[in-house]
């Protein structure tokens, strides 16, 4: 009885809240306090993916979910992106028959990295994928290596792990895993490889496992790369799937020397992503052919990539993490290798849609740097955190005249209407994307 309740609960709040345009997991959090092991008691599919890490996760999900419905499967997946386990939960029972059994091939899950144990202490996924480990939303999270221990509880014996061999943080899960329940996907050296780090910091200089200096041959980005520990011998394992040949600025990947892919969106995150979601897929007997078609060329649908116009103006909006300095670096990068005259735009308005906080620190963390190149013409810092902003470009390499600032990005983007024809690329987050999306008209 406590299960039918919990599920009829669920499923009514579900679609109320969808009249209203409410979030997901308070349908999921009334169902958990009705019956609070409710998840352990209904009837999940056979094939349960989960995916999980600091970066990708989102559109991870995205391109797994579309390969899996073109392979002919039923998918159950969050793509609102609701990752913690009342999110799970209204997704599971929103998706159950009365009786409890969820109609699905597939049960998808993008798991939040710190609530992975308790969404997972119900039931086990059958394939786990970790796609990096980087400093993310430091009050709460901590260090990475925090997240790792956060994550450990949540992988259990008779799971098949789906990891990035390319991050030497990562690659500690598969320790203690049995080999064969494990698969790799890695980046072999490219163009994008360098044999020196770039970064403000560098969390791959020690060895997670006995702290001693860990040697590289190469970096594809932040610690991400090619490593090994000549201490005690942890290293990067080969990869299963690998991107074989990578030209960003063609747009352009090779996936096991035979499949080439078109890329809609020239970033290392999408090549990651990509390479993610086409394991997974690979896994679950996905054929390379059905997983190309889907993949090539791909737009996400999930917001990370959005392009405008304002005035004669073309934009790109580019979604980055706030608190996560990674994320920006990669979007500062291709903004950097665009090679057109543009001007940038970084809105800091708030900081967490979840958590209230008003800690910047996370800004010295960025390689802001990256932007002093010819064709970026002029940089606006705008929003609440503006000064902050400032005060992080004065310690950069960047002259000062190319920088402008202001608290209201209204009044930032119609001073930018009024001028110029050159292409703009607005970087910020989720939580300050509409506040610029509203102000601009979207392709």
């Amino acid at each position: 009885m406590r299960l039918f309740l919990a599920i009829v609960v669920c499923k009514v709040l579900r679609f109320v809240g969808g009249l209203m345009g409410k979030g997901s997991s308070l349908p999921g959090q009334y169902a958990l306090k009705l019956c609070p092991d409710v998840l352990g008691r209904v009837r999940l599919p056979a094939h349960i993916i989960a995916v999980t890490g600091s970066n990708g996760k989102t559109s991870t999900v995205e391109m797994i979910a579309e390969i899996l419905k073109q392979d002919g499967r039923k998918v159950v997946y969050n793509k609102e992106g609701s990752n913690q386990i009342e999110g799970v939960a209204t997704l599971i029972l929103s998706s159950c028959s009365l009786g409890g059994r969820v109609r699905g091939d597939v049960l998808l899950l993008e798991s939040d990295e710190r609530y992975a144990k308790l969404t997972f202490r119900w039931f086990h996924p059958t394939h786990f994928i970790i796609t990096n480990l980087y400093r993310d939303q430091l009050t709460r999270n901590g260090h990475p290596e925090w997240v790792y221990d956060a994550i450990k509880p949540a992988i259990f014996p008779e799971t098949t792990l789906i990891l990035n061999a390319d991050d030497p943080l990562v690659s500690c899960f598969a320790r203690d895993h049995d080999p064969a329940k494990v698969k790799w996907f890695g980046l072999d050296r490219c163009p994008v490889s360098t044999r020196e780090h770039r970064g403000v910091y560098h969390d791959g200089a020690r060895c997670p496992v006995c702290r001693g200096r860990m040697e590289y041959a190469c970096y594809h980005y932040a610690h991400i790369g090619h490593y090994a520990c000549p201490a005690c011998g942890h290293r990067r394992h080969s990869a299963d799937f690998a991107v074989t040949a990578l030209d960003l600025k063609a747009g352009r990947l090779t996936i096991n020397g035979e499949t080439d892919i078109s890329l809609a969106f020239k970033s290392i995150y999408n090549v990651y992503n990509i390479l993610a979601a086409w394991s997974a897929c690979a896994v679950a007997g996905v054929s390379p052919a059905v997983m190309a078609g889907v993949i090539d060329n791909y737009l996400l649908k999930n917001g990370r990539m959005i392009t405008f116009r304002l005035g004669q103006h073309r934009g790109t909006l580019l979604t980055s993490k706030h608190e996560n300095s990674v994320a920006y670096d990669t979007n500062l990068a291709y903004i950097a290798d665009s090679g057109k005259p543009c001007a940038v735009l970084v809105l800091v308005d708030s900081i967490s849609r979840k958590y209230f906080t008003g800690e910047t620190s996370w800004l010295w963390d960025i390689d802001f740097d990256r932007l002093n190149v010819p064709h970026v013409e002029k940089i606006l810092l705008y929003g609440k955190y503006c000064n902050d902003l400032a005060v992080r470009f004065k310690y950069s390499q960047i002259p000062a005249d190319r920088v402008q600032m202001g608290e209201d990005v209204g009044e930032g983007l119609a001073l930018l209407r009024e001028s110029g024809d050159e292409d703009i690329y607005a970087v910020t987050c989720f939580s300050d994307r509409d506040k610029l999306l509203a102000c601009v008209d979207r392709d």
